[in-house]
């Protein structure tokens, strides 16, 4: 909805600012309204977040919703850990020369 400034026509009449809607989206605008309306009417309902019925004793019941446990045991090790395998090395012993430019 782009907003329009206060201008004055080529007669002299003052036009006050204000805001437009784009062509054909009056009935967008509309229903996407509707909706936003429905969703906060579903979600104010009468009762207070988290409440719950009151124990026989008359104290309130502290209720936590169950949290993800830990699937994994740190520190993480595999198989092989206790026994490392050598870094491989070089083969070639010798140095390798190779020839210079333009020679072959």
């Amino acid at each position: 909805m782009p907003g329009v400034r206060e201008y004055f026509r080529a007669d002299g009449t003052r036009v006050r600012g204000h805001w437009r809607n784009a062509a054909g989206s009056s009935g967008q605008l509309l229903v996407a309204g509707i909706v936003v309306a429905l969703v906060v009417a579903h979600g104010a309902g009468t009762a207070p977040a988290g409440a719950g019925g009151k124990p026989a004793d008359g104290k309130a019941a502290v209720r936590r919703a169950p949290g993800p446990k830990p699937t994994s045991v740190y520190p993480i090790r595999w198989p092989g850990w206790d026994k490392p395998v050598p870094q491989p090395t070089t083969t070639v012993s010798y140095p390798i020369r190779f020839p210079a430019r333009g020679q072959r």
